[in-house]
């Protein structure tokens, strides 16, 4: 064994240790890796730094900008009214719909974007209903991850195990070339989350300070002539049965009511005052029939006290919040934002704040103006869980907007051009189009993962110069070389999705996939159906929070505990190692 080979398996372990420990953030143990590969003369800059030109990293950073051309437009936010609807029948169906929904957005946008998207329309869900966001957020989150895996651009993971099949020079994989495949897991995984998890998932927990509304609005409502809930019983409206709004008093022919009961009739010309929570202020603009008295004056009174609102947020992945304290970085007086309250993994923080130490998935109550607020979007330091204004779809935007993104897909799927060619394209369009100012482009990139991937590609580039990666697979085709194809392969993808619920996902990829290539060489078999087992086990990942983005993003809005990832998570990631093992050699026979 030559000496760059130990200090490459010296390396990687160090990076492995880092990565279980957390004791820096994922995309700074990336670069440390990448760094001491440079140093100890592994890898020369020029191959050190290839990770930033590599086809995934630059493939995976124009995917991003063109999903968030597609979210910018405001097309998806749409959709949140009429999702909320159909979620308020049941909670079974609330499940159904979300998940799908979820998985299939997921299939051609970013999954952590998706899930940042559905957050707040399902605990807006849940405070309507008084479902325990526990019930609902978990099983989002994996709906993602199945989404993710049904189409080439659907997961970062996908990205790269393909740009480094055309490294090697291997044929890449197509926009849906592994679809089938995915899509049975899919099944597979939807049946256990709608059939098996409600039996595990946490039950209704009493709601805390941050699942409940922060604090409710009153103001008046006109009845107009239009209104199908005139002569109806306040028990009987779309008010009540709808939108769950309390009504305090009416006004009627200059009288005030107070002494209301839901047998009370509601009658043409009355004002009704009533109290709700301020994200349902928007919804009543669009109910036909009511008029909001005072719309004007709640606008006046918001401009004149903006500092006086006060909205839930959540730290998301990639959040410059995270890992810092608000007295460290000054919050107050950088963002003129007071926040009021943390809640960190399940505790509600009330004092202290400004040394806590900040996390990705935290949620935080603050203080503050919209424009503010904005302000902290537009650089993505949190997503807004309740939201006072509605953002309203741009169609001059939206259509372009949706025609680019799904210009890119068919491109890279009739095999027109290349992913990267098509997504290059597809981001430049978003641009020159005006959909996205240069700023906001950069703004959709996630950076943290691009400087994630560009690090972890360092591990692979080792183990391949150093003859590392054909001395892992010489030994575990020696090992495993006496079973069938078959069981080699249901053996990789055990030690493949173990390892990403440990380290990330990425890092596995990265280990993984020249390892399967040279095993599969070895072994004189198609690297086909091995490279989709990397794909599948290193984003089909349940078990614990950190093991993929979207699980550590629903961790504290849902109120979990660690333990409740691995008694829902562990048997669903069994059950897909099994399924896998049966249906990966299937669609890609050896």
């Amino acid at each position: 064994m030559s000496m760059d080979l130990m200090i490459t398996f010296a390396i990687i372990i160090i990076g492995v240790f880092l990565f279980v420990k957390d004791y820096f953030s994922i995309d700074t143990t990336s670069i440390l890796i990448m760094a001491l590969f440079i140093v100890a003369g592994v890898l020369n800059p020029e191959e050190g730094f290839s990770g930033f030109n590599h086809p995934a990293t630059i493939t995976l950073g124009c995917i991003f900008v063109v999903s968030g051309g597609v979210f910018h437009s405001g097309i998806l936010d749409g959709l949140s009214y009429k999702i909320i609807k159909l979620a308020k029948i049941h909670y079974v169906v609330a499940l159904v719909v979300f998940c799908v929904i979820t998985a299939l957005f997921s299939a051609f946008i970013n999954d952590t974007a998706v899930v940042a998207l559905m957050l707040p329309i399902a605990l807006t869900v849940c405070r309507e209903t008084g479902i325990s966001p526990g019930r609902l957020l978990m099983p989002i989150s994996f709906a993602a991850l199945f989404g993710g895996t049904c189409t080439l651009i659907g997961t970062s993971t996908n990205i790269l195990v393909s740009s480094y099949a055309k490294q090697y020079g291997l044929e890449p994989f197509g926009m849906f070339e592994f679809s089938q495949a995915a899509l049975c897991l899919l099944v597979v995984g939807f049946l256990y989350i709608f059939l098996i998890s409600p039996l595990l998932l946490p039950k209704n927990k009493k709601p805390d300070a941050l699942t409940l509304e922060a604090k409710e609005y009153i103001t008046e409502l006109m009845v107009a002539e239009d209104c199908s809930d005139i002569n109806k019983l306040i028990s009987e409206t779309a008010l009540t049965n709808d939108y769950k709004i309390s009504v305090l008093s009416i006004l009627r022919d200059g009288y005030l009511l107070y002494d209301l009961n839901p047998e009370t009739t509601i009658k043409q010309g009355d004002i009704l005052k009533v109290m709700l929570p301020p994200q349902t202020i928007n919804r009543l603009l669009d109910i036909k029939g009511y008029q909001v008295e005072g719309s004007q004056r709640i606008k006046t009174a918001e401009d004149s006290s903006e500092a006086y609102n006060i909205y839930e947020v959540i730290i998301p992945v990639g959040s410059p919040l995270a890992e810092g304290t608000l007295k460290s970085m000054r919050f107050n007086r950088t963002y003129n934002m007071a926040v009021l309250a943390i809640r960190q993994r399940g505790d509600v923080l009330l004092d202290k704040l400004t040394s806590i130490h900040l996390k990705e998935g935290d949620m935080l109550l603050v203080l503050g103006s919209k424009a503010e607020l904005q302000n902290l979007e537009n650089q993505k330091l949190v997503v807004t869980l309740s939201e006072y204004e509605k953002k309203k779809t741009n169609y001059k935007k939206a259509i372009p907007a949706v025609l680019i993104g799904v210009g890119v897909v068919l491109a890279a799927s009739l095999n027109i051009t290349t992913i990267l060619i098509s997504a290059m394209i597809g981001a430049l369009l978003m641009v020159l189009t005006g959909i996205l100012k240069p700023k906001e482009a950069y703004q959709a990139v996630e950076w943290k993962v691009i400087f994630m991937m560009a690090g972890v590609l360092s591990m692979g580039t080792a183990l391949e110069k150093t003859g590392g990666a054909t001395l892992i697979a010489d030994f575990i085709e020696k090992t495993l070389g006496q079973y069938d194809a078959h069981i080699t392969l249901s053996l990789l993808f055990l030690v493949s999705f173990i390892s990403t619920n440990l380290i990330s996902s990425k890092a596995t990829a990265a280990l993984m996939t020249p390892v399967v290539i040279s095993l599969a060489a070895l072994m004189e078999v198609s690297e086909r159906p091995f490279l989709v087992a990397v794909m599948f086990a290193c984003s089909l990942t349940f078990m614990t929070p950190m093991s993929y983005p979207t699980n550590t993003m629903v961790y504290a809005p849902g109120n979990y505990k660690f333990n409740d990832f691995l008694k829902v998570g562990t048997p669903l990631n069994i059950i897909i190692w099994i399924a896998a093992s049966f249906i990966i050699p299937y669609f890609f026979p050896f």
